[in-house]
C-alpha cells in the first residue's frame, strides 16, 4: 500500500498524544496496526486511504480505506482494507472512521421520523453524526457549540447552529460529542422529559462532572455510552463490522462532508503539526496529511 492521505482524529490523537490515555484503557484503545505501547512511544492513527500497488487483481491499483496509522507504505491483509465506492475522492474518504463511528452511534440512538435532536459539540465527531442525522426525514437537527464559527459548518452540512445559551430545548434525543463536563450537563438541560443523551465523548484521563441534581432525576432521563470498537447491539448479527465501514463509504459521496475537511499539510511536517493541533493553536476538524498527488490518484 503506498498512502495518499491520512487524517489526524483529533480528539483521540490528542489524548495519546499527551499521554492521557488511562492504563485501564491500554488494551482496549490500542489501534489495528499500533506499534508500541501506551503511554508512550507509539505509532497511532487509523484514518489511512492509499492505493494498491501490490495486491489481488482486483484491489490492485485501486484507493482504498485502512484503519492504519500515518506511513508512507505499509503492508496488510487484502481483508483489511476496504475499496472506496467510485465517485468518493480519496481526501474525503479519510473520514470514513469517523462517518462509521456517526453510523454506530445512530444505529444505538434510533432516532424517529419526526424527532428533534441537538448534536452539542461541533467537532469531528459530532459534524459526522449532524451531517448523517440531516438526511433523516423530518428529523429537525441543531448542532450546538461555543465556537460560533461553527455555524458555517453547520450551514454546510444543511443543520441549524446555535450556541450553547441560544440551543432549544425539548429535545427526544441529545448527541453528546464535546468532551466537556460543560457539554454533558447542557446537554442534559436540553432534553425533554424521558429524553436520552447519547454519550460519544472519550475523556481519556479527565474526570467529569455533572449536576444529576437537577434534570436528570426530575424528567427521569437517560445518559448512554456508544463506542464504535462494538457493533452496535441494535443490529448486532444482521451487520458486520465491513458492512459498517461501507456504508460509511457509500455516505461520504454527498459533497456536504467536504465541509469536515480543514487543512492539509505534508507528511514530514507531522512532527511539528500535532503539538499544535493538541495546544489548540491550530483549530481544525480534520485535518489531512499529504503523501502524494492524492486525488490524482484513482476515485475508486
Amino acid at each position: 500500500m503506498r498512502s495518499l492521505w491520512s487524517g489526524v482524529s483529533r480528539g483521540t490523537e490528542t489524548i495519546v498524544f499527551r499521554g492521557g490515555v488511562p492504563p485501564s484503557q491500554w488494551a482496549a484503545m490500542r489501534a489495528p496496526y499500533q506499534e508500541g505501547d501506551f503511554p508512550a512511544p507509539v505509532k497511532y492513527g487509523y484514518l489511512n486511504v492509499g492505493v494498491v500497488e501490490d495486491g489481488p487483481d482486483e484491489l490492485r491499483g485501486r484507493a482504498v480505506f485502512c484503519l492504519y496509522p500515518h506511513q508512507t507504505r505499509y503492508v496488510v491483509p487484502a481483508t483489511a482494507v476496504t475499496p472506496v465506492p467510485d465517485g468518493v475522492p480519496p481526501r474525503r474518504a479519510v473520514l470514513a472512521g469517523t462517518v462509521e463511528t456517526a453510523v454506530n452511534a445512530l444505529w444505538d440512538a434510533a432516532p424517529l421520523v419526526g424527532d428533534r435532536v441537538a448534536v452539542v459539540g461541533g467537532g469531528m465527531v459530532g459534524c459526522s453524526v449532524a451531517a448523517v442525522l440531516a438526511r433523516f426525514p423530518g428529523v429537525r437537527v441543531q448542532l450546538v457549540d461555543a465556537d460560533p464559527a461553527r455555524a458555517r459548518t453547520a450551514a454546510a452540512l444543511g443543520v441549524d447552529f446555535a450556541t450553547p445559551g441560544d440551543a432549544a430545548g425539548d429535545r427526544d434525543l441529545v448527541i453528546h460529542a464535546s468532551a466537556t463536563s460543560a457539554g454533558l450537563a447542557r446537554s442534559l438541560e436540553l432534553l425533554a422529559p424521558e429524553g436520552t443523551v447519547v454519550e460519544l465523548s472519550w475523556y481519556g484521563d479527565r474526570a467529569v462532572t455533572i449536576p444529576l441534581g437537577e434534570h436528570f432525576h426530575s424528567r427521569r432521563l437517560t445518559v448512554r455510552g456508544s463506542q464504535v470498537g462494538t457493533v452496535s447491539p441494535a443490529v448486532k448479527g444482521r451487520r458486520t463490522y465491513a458492512d459498517r465501514l461501507a456504508l460509511a463509504l457509500e455516505l461520504l459521496a454527498d459533497p456536504a462532508f467536504d465541509a469536515l475537511l480543514t487543512g492539509e499539510s505534508a507528511f514530514d511536517e507531522l512532527p511539528a503539526l500535532l503539538p499544535r493541533l493538541a495546544s489548540g493553536e491550530l483549530p481544525a476538524l480534520c485535518h489531512l496529511v499529504r503523501y502524494d498527488a492524492g486525488d490524482a490518484a484513482p476515485a475508486g
